[in-house]
């Protein structure tokens, strides 16, 4: 068993698992793949069990029904940390997040308890986005940063990594969001705590095959949050002190 997982959720994405796949038991450093499928109806669950039938690093968890990505999240999280991995990874299946860039996380993983991949630290690296869709994105973010203080360039991103140690310290149960603000409810756990966050830069690239799981509800429940963050953090918008 190698020390890190990479957790791809899939609903309908059985034009991309089998090429994300073979990108990511090619790479240079060592890595598990956990296929969390929701039932997809498109026969994903399927190509995924039969993937992990020829590849021992690659496994699946099939659940019942779609109910989320936080959730898909949630019960891969905790498949990794009783398998005892070391760096958990958060990644799409859509390739919108580019398998290369997993040693940089690692790299910087060594000296941090979670690193971010930023589509705008440095500059902004997006491509193939309407303008629309990238206006809202940097928004959020400059959103985030106002209500929680968290000062991240990307905070609603979903490539990153963790060390075991971050996850077991974020109390999993009773993170209550789904959409983009699981990702926003899960760096401001660790960060306002006093937990290392870091960010590396990323290029993020619009799927081609398959359709995007954005709708409105995702984004007006990560309007809300960012104020029940806030509160949950005694309205500051600054670190606690780390215990």
């Amino acid at each position: 068993m190698n020390q890190t997982l990479i957790i791809v959720p899939t609903y309908n994405e059985r034009e991309n698992l089998p090429r994300m796949a073979a990108k990511l038991l090619l790479l240079t450093v060592g890595v598990d793949v956990l296929v969390v499928d929701d039932n997809s109806p498109d026969g994903t669950g399927k190509i995924a069990d039969e993937l992990a039938a020829k590849h021992p690093q690659l496994h699946v968890l099939h659940r019942a029904e779609k109910n989320g990505l936080g959730r898909a999240y949630i019960a891969g999280f905790k498949w990794a940390l009783e398998k005892n991995y070391e760096f958990i990874f958060e990644m799409d299946c859509d390739f919108s997040h580019d398998p290369e860039e997993i040693p940089n996380f690692l790299k910087a993983a060594q000296n941090a308890d979670l690193v971010l991949g930023s589509r705008y630290d440095g500059g902004v690296r997006v491509l193939n986005w309407p303008l629309k869709r990238l206006l809202l994105s940097r928004f959020a973010g400059i959103y985030v940063w106002l209500i929680t203080g968290m000062p991240f360039t990307d905070p609603t991103g979903g490539f990153k990594c963790f060390r075991r140690r971050a996850l077991q310290a974020i109390a999993i149960d009773a993170v209550k969001s789904n959409g983009y603000s699981f990702q926003i409810e899960l760096t401001h756990r660790l960060w306002r705590d006093g937990y290392k966050v870091v960010e590396v830069p990323i290029t993020f690239t619009e799927r081609v095959e398959g359709s995007s799981k954005l709708s409105r509800g995702i984004v007006t429940e990560a309007f809300w949050m960012v104020w029940w963050l806030w509160l949950q953090n005694g309205c500051r918008r600054f670190v606690r002190e780390k215990s």
